[in-house]
């Protein structure tokens, strides 16, 4: 895992990352200062809890200033060249955020099983080192985080880190890092092109029922002579004010729910898009 490829192939996860905070920061409205806040948070933020979690100091990009020069880099670039990188937002970049993903996942779960921890933690690492830097990001901008409720981007990090511990714990480690950068990728890149996500958890009104159905007139001799006893011994009766029936009140449950049915229940929410 510590070749010059894979140290050249994580600056590029970086780039990538950093990109993501940038477009966010100009959809935000934010300035440049914003810019390389949430190009920072995204990039290195993952990372940052990993080491802070396992207990690695200083962290990685305190032993390595190249992170920060690279996010600096990338800042100064998009402040240049903008229009063009916002051409790349709907296609290259969610596509190359597949790959930072895929990579960052086997980074942080091989850090964690240097430091001999246990598979479980190993793969919440890769989690970490994956997704955290983007759901800061996602706080930072007001935004409710998209691994929490929209495309299947946690569950494929999941899937790849399992996969890459499972197989390193066997030891066959270079078996590992090529299935798990083809699960998370391919999660990753079918949830883009199908936009494919977990059902949502939420809170749905559920509206009365019909009323009920009138009695049935083909009632016995019997009842007809007890319902006219009844009306008689009550015209002797003070009168009463009728009765009317409270309206019936509409009932709140908690449903899974679909992404395209969200859509249409709640069709004025901010898709994040």
């Amino acid at each position: 895992m510590d070749t010059q490829l894979v140290y050249a192939l994580d600056l590029a996860g970086t780039v990538v990352f950093a990109l993501s905070g940038i477009l966010l920061a100009c959809r935000s409205r934010m300035d440049p200062i914003g810019m390389l806040v949430l190009a920072a948070v995204t990039a290195v933020g993952g990372g940052t809890l990993r080491d802070l979690v396992l207990g690695v100091a200083p962290v990685f990009w305190v032993r390595d200033p190249v992170y920060l020069w690279v996010i600096l880099a990338t800042v100064m670039g998009a402040l240049v060249g903008f229009h063009y990188i916002h051409r790349l937002h709907r296609v290259v970049l969610p596509v190359a955020d597949a790959f930072g993903l895929a990579l960052f996942v086997i980074i942080g779960a091989n850090k964690a099983l240097l430091l001999d921890t246990s598979g479980l933690v190993a793969v919440l690492m890769g989690l970490f080192t994956g997704v955290a830097g983007g759901m800061v990001r996602d706080v930072l901008a007001r935004r409710v985080p998209m691994v929490l409720c929209r495309e299947v981007y946690a569950t494929a990090a999941i899937a790849g880190g399992v996969v890459y511990v499972v197989l390193t714990r066997l030891e066959l480690p270079m078996l590992g890092i090529v299935l798990s950068l083809a699960t998370t990728l391919g999660l990753r890149l079918a949830a883009i092109r199908w936009q494919l996500a977990l059902p949502l958890v939420a809170w749905v009104v559920i509206e009365p029922s019909a009323s009920a159905s009138p009695p049935d007139d083909t009632s016995s001799a019997a009842e007809a002579s007890l319902a006219h006893e009844q009306r008689r011994d009550a015209s002797a009766a003070p009168p009463q004010a009728p009765l009317i029936p409270a309206p019936a009140r509409p009932k709140m449950r908690v449903r899974l729910v679909s992404r395209r049915k969200a859509a249409r229940l709640w069709p004025d929410e901010d898709d994040g898009h």
